[in-house]
């Protein structure tokens, strides 16, 4: 089982580097995605194209929140990382994992892309397993 994404498994993080394309503007990691698609301003969205990922979870909570977006982030996410693993060295990564268990584990409370301290519904760590099936089916 992957416990978390750090270490050797780093890569499965939001953080990695890659570009993902979101409305035709171009991020470059999936986290910098993903805190852009919060919003639906452009002007906000731009700063997302050029700044870390780190400072990209941070300023995702200071955008104007989208009204749909508790109905769509799951979405969003799943888009985002399916763009990530259609990369040939993300995705020969993934599919070496073979059939274990990916748990986005965490020691800052997010229980709903994760678990933290044994609790939580891993939603991340579900459509990362999910594409992971995909691809093996497509392969």
């Amino acid at each position: 089982m992957i416990e978390a994404f750090d270490g050797e498994t780093r890569w499965l993080s939001n953080f990695a580097p890659c570009n993902v394309v979101l409305d035709g503007r171009v991020y470059p990691s999936t986290e910098n995605g993903y805190q852009a698609a919060k919003t639906t301003d452009l002007g906000e969205r731009e700063q997302f194209q050029s700044i870390t990922p780190g400072k990209a979870k941070k300023a995702g909570k200071a955008v104007t929140l989208r009204p749909d977006w508790n109905e769509v982030k799951l979405l969003v996410m799943e888009d985002l990382n399916r763009q990530k693993y259609a990369l040939c060295d993300y995705r020969e990564k993934l599919l070496a994992t073979g059939d274990m268990d990916i748990q986005e584990g965490n020691h800052w409370g997010d229980t709903f892309w994760g678990v933290c301290n044994g609790v939580g519904e891993n939603h991340l760590g579900k459509i990362i397993m999910r594409l992971r099936a995909e691809i093996k089916l497509a392969t």
